[in-house]
């Protein structure tokens, strides 16, 4: 069979399609799958605790004019209950998983990773550094010391690829990228959602139960591009961008700015459909212009930069 042009590489793993639900976005044994998932890249499931938490207080989401602004607070029962009860029904169906894991501490991202690693469908584990609506949690990606080490401890417990979910709210995320790469990730997640916030009008109290939350959605997308392009500047890891996607367009400007796949979250919450499509149409587009996915990535990171105009 003639590869399909979509076909992109995230290290050692080659993926049939760029194209692939953000964790948390897309859960398909919640109900029948609305296409057939293995034309994805790869299916991304929601974050993992070691130990079974709550969650956030509701209310949970808060719409805006361009967005999303969430609270969940990584609600699960736990890495015991993930592997014996939930991971399976995955597993007879799907053979590409990548499993997202949220620790808080380096020795959790290091028994987290170890554990779901030892199934053979779980072809990546990516690690969320990021999650910024925890409020007791210190963010690692936001601390270089911290990042390195989560990374650090989870790669000593595994050959399988880890990427590392980055985030904003440092003044470098090139640099940190650096550290993760220094540490042992083999690809970047950039970004996670942005801090941000909602009140109700009628009583001028937060939206949300957890009063802060993360932004997605369009309004995020320039930032999150530009993150990508800076973090490309930076490290030699493979990127996976995310943030804002909506359309074939904005698949193809994450590519030019030197993503090699993208994840796709909030635009699953208006429509369902929304990957498969972008599937057809990205398949359609590189058919028209006689290119791969590869030919296109990191094309803006090749042009020539135009610096400041000289005035006489």
């Amino acid at each position: 069979m003639i590869p399909s042009r979509q076909h992109t590489q995230i290290g050692s793993l080659s993926l049939c399609s760029p194209i692939m639900p953000a964790s948390g976005t897309f859960d398909p044994l919640s109900s029948l799958p609305p296409f057939d998932l293995e034309q994805l890249g790869a299916v991304v499931l929601k974050s993992i605790t070691l130990h079974p938490q709550w969650g956030n207080a509701p209310p949970r989401l808060a719409e805006t004019p361009s967005g999303l602004v969430n609270s969940i607070g990584i609600p699960n029962r736990g890495l015991t209950h993930f592997v014996t009860e939930v991971l399976p029904r995955y597993t007879q169906r799907w053979s590409h998983l990548v499993v997202s894991v949220a620790g808080y501490s380096p020795e959790e991202y290091g028994l987290l990773t170890k554990t779901l690693s030892r199934n053979p469908a779980v072809i990546a584990i990516e690690l969320n550094l990021s999650c910024p609506n925890l409020s007791y949690h210190v963010i690692p990606a936001h601390d270089p010391v911290l990042l390195k080490e989560s990374i650090h401890a989870a790669r000593e417990t595994t050959a399988k690829p880890l990427w590392a979910k980055l985030a904003l709210g440092v003044p470098s995320l090139g640099k940190m990228a650096t550290v993760a790469e220094t540490a042992g990730a083999d690809a970047c997640t950039v970004i996670n959602t942005i801090s941000a916030m909602a009140i109700d009008q009628s009583t001028g109290t937060p939206l949300l139960g957890g009063g802060t939350g993360g932004l997605s959605g369009p309004a995020i997308k320039p930032i999150a591009l530009a993150a990508v392009f800076e973090v490309a500047q930076h490290s030699t890891l493979p990127i996976i961008g995310v943030g804002g996607i909506m359309t074939l367009q904005d698949i193809l400007d994450f590519l030019y700015a030197g993503a090699s796949a993208v994840q796709i979250g909030t635009a699953s919450f208006y429509d369902p459909l929304t990957m498969a499509h972008l599937i057809q149409d990205l398949e359609s587009y590189l058919g028209s212009v006689q290119c791969t996915v590869a030919d296109l990535v990191g094309r803006t990171q090749k042009r020539p930069q135009t610096g400041p105009v000289e005035r006489t």
